[in-house]
């Protein structure tokens, strides 16, 4: 009997505490658009914060359009890379094409002052155009506060 009241004690202790969902983002180079875009939808849903602890390239930045800003922050460790949007290589016989279709599409989930720096830097190209941890992240993305 004394087991069972402990376990229930214990199971309810922890069902109460609330989780601390989050999604840690430390080496992700990308990938295709539409699984980044389902990713997300399900973080910002789930209300989970993100912490950009390293790279975030190419689809991995649609973290910006998709979740809510007051949800992400930056550590010291973090930096952006942007570029156009690629066709998968698979039905372009292995060779990169850019896809204006898939880089607008692209851009249009990007908040203003994402799109902001990205004018500012030339625009989307077929090289990767970086934002390192610093000043110019920091106006696009708060620094991660100590307790996160």
């Amino acid at each position: 009997m004394r087991i069972t009241l402990l376990s229930l004690l214990l199971l309810s202790i922890a069902a109460a505490t609330p989780a601390r969902a989050e999604l840690h983002i430390t080496r992700d180079h990308g990938g295709y658009v539409e699984e980044y875009k389902t990713k997300y939808k399900r973080v910002r849903e789930k209300g989970e914060r993100v912490i950009i602890d390293g790279i975030c390239n190419s689809a991995c930045t649609l973290v910006l359009g998709m979740v809510p800003m007051n949800k992400i922050c930056v550590t010291p460790r973090a930096s952006l890379g942007f570029h156009q949007a690629y066709y998968d290589k698979a039905f372009t016989f292995g060779i990169k094409v850019t896809s204006s279709e898939g880089t607008s599409d692209l851009m249009s989930y990007y908040p203003d002052k994402v799109k902001d720096w990205i004018r500012r830097n030339g625009g989307l190209t077929t090289d990767m155009k970086k934002i390192k941890n610093g000043v110019e992240l920091w106006k696009i993305i708060d620094p991660c506060p100590e307790e996160w």
